[in-house]
């Protein structure tokens, strides 16, 4: 009795150990046998409703100036939308905009108060001011 209890814990023992080498190597056949109940449930669900599927997904690149200022925080939103006219199309989706220039910087805060905007110069003067105290220079570069 004893060595089939034995052989009983060994057979498991390797059963369990070949299972866990498969999830080891294979964790996307472990992920699908996993989830498999339940994407029958939701294609079996979506297919009673008509579900078409998603949208097609688009994409555009564009690049374009925006107008020289000085030091201080602006807004463009209403110059990106009139270089962007195809951004008009689209319900949802996502602004990627790259600046390319070393000393300018993107932030986007709430609009609806003005000072918001003051309020970020101001930070942003505190951390990195124009000139030093008694008006010298503080970098190499204009």
């Amino acid at each position: 009795m004893t060595q089939h209890t034995s052989q009983h814990i060994s057979l498991t023992t390797t059963i369990v150990f070949i299972l866990v080498l498969l999830l080891a190597f294979f964790p996307n056949l472990f992920h699908s046998i996993w989830t498999l109940p339940f994407t029958l449930i939701s294609s079996f669900h979506s297919s009673s409703k008509g579900y078409t599927g998603t949208g097609t997904m688009t994409w555009f690149q564009k690049q374009f100036t925006l107008p020289a200022k000085s030091r201080g925080s602006y807004l463009i939103t209403d110059q990106v939308v009139s270089n962007l006219p195809e951004i008009r199309n689209y319900k949802v989706g996502l602004l990627n905009l790259f600046v390319q220039h070393t000393s300018c910087a993107l932030s986007l805060n709430e609009n609806w108060d003005e000072d918001v905007r003051a309020d970020m110069s101001d930070a942003l003067d505190r951390i990195a001011p124009a000139e030093g105290p008694k008006g010298e220079a503080l970098y190499r570069h204009e």
